[in-house]
């Protein structure tokens, strides 16, 4: 005899839940998944555009090295469900506060309110406008060197530098090869210390804006400049400014602000993923920008370890209210309301 569980997979809202996570990606389903398995009624809100989406396979993930981010993502949404949670597909078009907590209202209409907020929406990256470049994205064009280091190791690699931590990229990329060129592109050539560390690793420095990229047979070859010098290379690093995917959170008067490297913007948090807005929580990529996909999941299950701590605290609150004044009706029904929420039966 074979036993088949069936999951129901529904995009039907209720009105209310205990969490609703922003964000669909490893830091939003890994929060969801801690907060189901917590006997928390969680709906995950996506908008299924994830920032990894052009790369082929995700790294640096112990036990998932080299899948596929659809898949990772799909198997995520199934573990969620499985536990009760819910995965929505929709965009965020506005958050609220709200009696119960937060009113978050949906482009397509449809609203939903939340008790807590956990927002792992990410990041949007800004690329160089180079003709070429976009189109190879995640492919031979590349951001983080151990993301895609080893990838690339002993070819060719060019870094086109684009902000404050180009030079660092240059210097980190020398690790998995020996070839590396940095474009100094629309930016001053490296001076002093930086020159030093550049040309002491054996790197070369191009003067020079970059026009476009060379591509044959859908393959990055080199690098065009304005004077129509074209340089050898097999792969090629970008620094993009990366911003927070958080403009929603202007009606709670949470906004990005610039973040300490230079290299974007984000929603501050602490530790644990607490914002400076009682009741809302960011993880991943939205508050620190360089996460890779291990350190996004363990944020949101840290951040969604503190949202249930809270809950069971202001749930204590009320009970110790209840026990101590037993007959008020008041106070009676928002124990229940606190405790059972969603899992109330014959109401």
């Amino acid at each position: 005899m074979v036993v088949v569980e069936v999951v129901k997979v529904t995009d039907q809202l209720r009105d209310g839940y205990d969490v609703v996570v922003l964000g669909g990606g490893a830091a939003g389903l890994s929060g969801a998944l801690m907060l189901a398995r917590a006997r928390r009624s969680v709906v995950v809100i996506d908008a299924g555009a994830p920032r990894n989406a052009p790369a082929p396979g995700v790294h640096g993930l112990l036990a998932r090295e080299g899948m596929r981010p659809a898949e990772l993502l799909r198997r995520g949404r199934a573990e969620v469900r499985g536990y009760g949670g819910q995965v929505v597909s929709a965009e965020v078009a506005a958050v609220a506060p709200d009696d119960a907590g937060f009113a978050v209202a949906l482009a397509d209409g449809r609203s939903v309110r939340a008790r807590r907020l956990l927002v792992a929406t990410g990041l949007g990256d800004e690329l160089p406008d180079v003709p070429g470049l976009r189109a190879r994205w995640g492919r031979d064009v590349l951001h983080c060197p151990y993301c895609h280091g080893w990838e690339v190791r002993d070819q060719a690699i060019g870094v086109l530098a684009g902000g404050p931590l180009s030079v660092h990229q240059a210097l980190l990329l020398r690790q998995w090869s020996d070839d590396v060129t940095y474009f100094s592109h629309t930016m001053s050539p490296p001076a002093g210390e930086e020159a030093e560390k550049l040309a002491a690793r054996g790197i070369r420095v191009v003067d020079g804006e970059v026009m476009s990229l060379e591509i044959v047979e859908d393959r990055l070859t080199g690098v065009r400049l304005n004077d129509g010098t074209l340089v050898g290379r097999d792969a090629l690093a970008v620094s993009p400014r990366m911003t927070a995917r958080a403009g929603f959170l202007t009606g709670l008067g949470l906004l990005p602000v610039e973040h300490p490297s230079g290299a974007g913007e984000h929603i501050p948090a602490d530790a644990g993923g607490r914002t400076e807005v009682p009741g809302v929580w960011a993880a991943g990529n939205v508050t620190d920008l360089s996460a890779q996909v291990g350190a996004a999941a363990a944020a949101g299950a840290t951040a969604a370890a503190q949202i249930n701590a809270d809950l069971v605290a202001e749930e204590t609150r009320a009970a110790v209210a209840a026990h101590q004044n037993p007959f008020r009706a008041e106070v009676e029904a928002r124990v229940c309301e606190l405790t059972t929420g969603a899992r109330r039966h014959g109401l």
